[in-house]
Order: structure tokens, then sequence, then C-alpha cells
């Protein structure tokens, strides 16, 4: 083989932009899923069924096509294996420590504490009645699971068991973390942590569902933010960076901020996903933080710098519909694809279909991309586009 072959975790839809970055650079790419009929499998140059626990068969994989590099893009299912199978091979990688600590949410929160970096209360739980000192509103969440799922806010114990019950069905562990609730705007931070530096390449205000469920609905670039909050997240990115032991990866960091200060919720060593890094960030930055993790990946030298572009605005939003059931969708529908600064749309729920409630990011059913000069431009056109886009589904 004469390319460089690459092993990409995961054949979802959530890892096609860097299955296509990484073809783009000329690699043989190697897909592994446990899904048969995975999104991508298609695409890639090689794809094999493996179990996402499966280490053995997955290093049969790796060393099958001699791999030079392994990657993954929005999700953080396969990360210790991933450290498990770089540490044989002597790929360019983070450690297992790093993996196991950053996939289990009571563990990060430990972390952040020991290193005294800001975040909200809690404790792990298996029933109701060792909350303890901890204040309603409540956060639950499953310790090893991402995309919102399992995450709920409950306001009395009544609600609690209910969450707990719910939050468990999401995880692999006996109990769940249990948090005390933090108002407040919601961001999130997308860096690149290489050669024991921490560069933070953008920041994201959200918008989110209403609660009891905290579902992301929208994602807008640059975030508004003044220089002191911007000096403050980049100092706290830096002290995670360290006390994680970020090494050889992206990051992606989510944050509130309120008028007592600033807390971070949870972090990951991986790409982030809903497109912030595979299309918002280079929209924005000129940035394409994919290919700086390929290039790392390959244990190829990068610089920061050389990536970025003009700076730009760009800005993401999930439909929310409200209603029980699609009675009609306009054939004009189509011609939302053509319309100026409109990088992206997908609708996916047909005529007839009921409207499904969003209670994690796998529950949504539709987006669209935006690009201007400016956040104000952006916000002004997702708010212009996504009224005109709802006049063409009509809605029982």
């Amino acid at each position: 083989m004469n390319k460089n072959s690459i092993l990409i975790f995961g054949v979802g839809e959530l890892q096609q932009s860097i299955i296509e970055r990484a073809k783009l650079k000329g690699l043989y790419v190697v897909g592994i899923d446990p899904c048969p009929d995975a999104y991508c499998r298609d695409i890639v140059d090689s794809f094999e069924i493996v179990d996402g626990q499966d280490y053995e068969k997955t290093l049969a994989v790796a060393e099958k096509y001699k791999v030079s590099a392994l990657v993954t893009a929005a999700t953080d299912k396969p990360l210790i294996m991933m450290a498990k199978v770089a540490n044989m091979l002597r790929l360019p990688f983070f450690s297992e420590e790093t993996a196991i600590n950053s996939t289990d949410k009571f563990l990060m929160k430990e972390c952040f504490i020991k290193n005294e970096i800001p975040c909200a209360r809690g404790r792990l739980i298996s029933s109701v009645d060792e909350i303890k000192d901890l204040k309603f509103p409540l956060i639950v969440k499953p310790r090893d699971n991402s995309g919102s799922r399992g995450v709920k806010l409950c306001n009395n114990r009544q609600e609690l068991q209910g969450a707990l019950y719910e939050a468990l069905k999401f995880s692999h562990k006996q109990s769940v973390l249990v948090e005390e609730f933090i108002e407040g705007q919601e961001y999130s931070v997308e860096a690149i942590h290489y050669e024991g530096k921490s560069h933070v390449v953008q920041y994201t205000e959200k918008r989110v569902t209403p609660f009891p469920y905290n579902v992301e609905l929208g994602h807008l670039q640059p975030a508004n933010l003044n220089e002191k909050q911007r000096n403050e997240i980049e100092r706290i990115i830096s002290v995670i960076g360290r006390s994680l032991k970020f090494e050889n990866c992206a990051s992606h960091t989510e944050l509130k901020i309120n008028s007592k200060g600033l807390y971070i919720i949870e972090t990951s060593p991986r790409l982030g996903g809903d497109y912030i890094t595979s299309i918002l960030v280079p929209l924005s930055t000129g940035i394409n933080i994919e290919d700086c993790l390929l290039d790392i990946a390959l244990g190829k030298k990068i610089s920061i710098e050389k990536y970025r572009g003009q700076q730009q605005s760009s800005g993401v939003r999930f439909f929310s519909l409200k209603g029980n059931r699609i009675c009609s969708i306009n054939p004009k529908i189509e011609s939302v694809n053509s319309w100026n600064g409109l990088l992206h749309f997908s609708f996916k729920l047909k005529e007839n279909d009921v409207i499904p409630a969003i209670t994690s990011s796998l529950s949504r059913y539709g987006e669209f991309i935006v690009q201007t000069e400016s956040r104000e431009d952006t916000i002004a056109l997702l708010d212009k586009y996504e009224k005109q886009i709802l006049e063409y589904i009509s809605i029982d």
C-alpha cells in the first residue's frame, strides 16, 4: 500500500467530515463501526465491523492495514480504546489515563476540584437519599455518555427519582452524577493541545431547549465575550489541558458564565459535534481543526496560525417545531439550498410524520447553517431564514 493509512473510529454521520478531509489529504481511510450499515461505510476505503469494546479485533484491524494514524470526531465512546491501540502501536495520541478521566464525568469533576477549576457542586448517587446537602434544582447526568442523553433538570425528589432511573438507562455505571444547577449563558470552546501547549481556536455561543432537558438548538460564532472573559477562558483551558494531560488532541469544553463568574460544565479531548468543528470553525476562523488533528495524528509539525484566515461569523440553527404532526411540506422548500449565505440545510421529517420531542441530540430532525461577515448579521440571517423555512411546513 503506497498511501498512509488512517484508522477512523466510527463511520456514522458525525464522522463524515473528518473522513472526507482525510481522503482529501490522500490518506487510505479504514473505518470501523459496530453498525453493519453505518452511514459512511461506502465512502471509506475499507470498512470493518468491530464492537466498540473489542480491543483485540481493533488492534488486529490496525495491524492488518498498517495504519500510521488514528482519529475520531464528535464522540467520547471510543477514546479509551483508541488510547490503548495508540499506545500499543506508538502513534501520537493522549494516554489511557487521560481517556479514562475524560470519559467519566465524576473523575473529571474530581480533577476540576483538585486543580481549582471552577465547577458546580456535585456527587455520585445511586438513590435519591444520597443527595445530602445538595440543593435543588439539580442536574442529573450519566457518568459515561454524551449528546445530552439522560441529562435532566430536577426541582424536587420526585423528579429526581424519575431522572435517576432515566439516566441509568444511558449508562454502563451503577451510579449517576448529580450537580447543583448553575444559571447563565452557555458557551463551548474549541482548542488544540500540542507540544505541551493549549491553543484556543474559537468560542461558541449556545442556544438550548427549555428545561427539564438541555439540548443544544443552535450555535453562534464568535461568542459575545469581552477580552477579560476570553483571557480567563484561555487560562482555564490551559489548566484543564495540564490537569487532564491533554496532548496530541483537540478539545471541546462546555461552560457557563453568570454574574458570579465562569463555571466549567465538562470537557473532552475530542472534536466538537453539531457541525461546530467540521463547518462553523472553518467558516468563522479559517482554521480547519480536523486538518490540524489529522496532521498531528500523522506525526507532522503544525502551526495553528498558519491555518488561520479572515475572521468572519457563522451559525447553525436546529429546528424545534411546536405541534404534533407534519401535515404538508411545500416543494418550494428545495429552494432553501440556493439562498444567499446559507451553506447547509437538512430537514428529515416527512409528511404525516409525528414530530418527536427533543430530549437529546439524537432526537433532533433538521438544521441549517449560515455564514456572514459579523455575528449581528449571522443572528439576523438565522432568524430570517428560520421564519421563512417554517412557512413551508404545515403542522397540526
